[in-house]
């Protein structure tokens, strides 16, 4: 069903929320076939005004289509999956309205994905992590041939129904799971391009993952439990030390999958710094009530830090807290 290069492509955005309705949107004012799988008042703002987009580059509206269900969509090229990764378990089985043969699936959660061992050989062949996939319940659902990785950078929230506040970033980097360089994902790269966006094609995309998750394992959770914005976790001395611990924790697991990430603790930290006053997406989701990604981001390092018998007190500790915060939450809301 792939188009030809002259012709748009179907794409439909499945959790339109701060990101997916942001890439949404440029993607319907670029001419591709778009649609935003949504709920709620967000949806009914967006079907009855469009996509408001407030961003450094330039305010704009767009207008793609808006569904709340997959049954009103029919078969796309490609399924963008950008809910949070505990949510995939629960969308997963609705997706067969919208595939075809030649469906692409782009996976952009946080974190450690589920298919992220899938094609591997030797100790780690096809490895299952419970603290991603519980039951295996998503690589059962998701034929993994049809997968396209995906590393998201932008960051942006929800303002208020149907608009979005883009503060930075604009690079979505893509690759397929087996390092090929691939005719579809060259198309797909192409629309990301012609949309606004970077899109480079990565050969080791599971580095690519590990260069992120540097970052967001340590900013993210003690973003939560501090309530703090990265500036301000960077610019303290003593939790700007418990971060740099945490990442030391989860480097030493990435080079004991035999990954080597292309940039040191200091400058991973350093760029996250640079961000400034950004409230992280964990700690967003604290603010609201949301269940956070604790599991795809730092729980699934510290499953496999114990199948690898690596110590990781900074990480298991700060994992500890967030897990009694987000539970104590979901007790006693607010």
């Amino acid at each position: 069903m792939l188009q030809s290069e002259a012709n748009p492509m179907k794409f439909a955005i499945y959790g339109a929320g701060a990101i997916g309705a942001f890439l949404g949107a440029k993607l319907a004012l670029s001419g591709q076939e778009t649609t935003l799988i949504a709920r709620g008042p967000h949806l009914e703002a967006m079907r009855t005004a469009g996509v408001k987009v407030l961003s450094p580059d330039g305010d704009f509206t767009a207008y793609p289509k808006i569904a709340e269900t997959t049954d009103e969509i029919g078969p796309v090229d490609v399924v963008f999956l950008t809910v949070k990764a505990h949510s995939l378990a629960e969308v997963v089985p609705t997706l067969a309205p919208i595939l075809d043969k030649e469906t692409i699936i782009v996976s952009a959660q946080n974190g450690i994905p589920w298919w992220y061992f899938h094609g591997t050989v030797g100790d780690w062949e096809n490895l299952h992590l419970e603290s991603v996939d519980p039951g295996g319940h998503i690589a059962r659902a998701i034929d993994p041939d049809r997968i396209i990785g995906c590393i998201v950078y932008p960051s942006s929230l929800i303002v208020e129904p149907g608009v979005i506040r883009h503060t930075e970033g604009n690079r979505f980097a893509i690759g397929e799971i087996d390092g090929s360089v691939t005719e579809r994902c060259k198309r797909l790269s192409s629309a990301l391009i012609n949309a606004g966006f970077k899109a480079p094609i990565r050969s080791r995309i599971r580095q690519e993952i590990w260069i992120k998750l540097l970052g967001n394992i340590a900013f993210n959770p003690l973003s939560a439990i501090t309530r703090s914005t990265l500036a301000d976790i960077a610019g303290h001395p003593e939790t700007a030390s418990v971060a740099k611990h945490i990442m030391a924790e989860a480097h030493s697991v990435a080079s004991g999958l035999g990954i080597s990430i292309p940039v040191t603790i200091e400058q991973r930290f350093s760029g996250a710094a640079e961000v400034g006053d950004h409230k992280t997406s964990m700690l967003q989701d604290i603010e609201s009530g949301r269940p956070t990604e604790l599991e795809s981001i730092m729980g699934a390092i510290i499953e496999l830090g114990d199948k690898l018998q690596i110590h990781m007190p900074y990480s298991q500790a700060v994992y500890a807290c967030v897990k009694l915060l987000t539970e104590a939450m979901k007790a006693n809301p607010s």
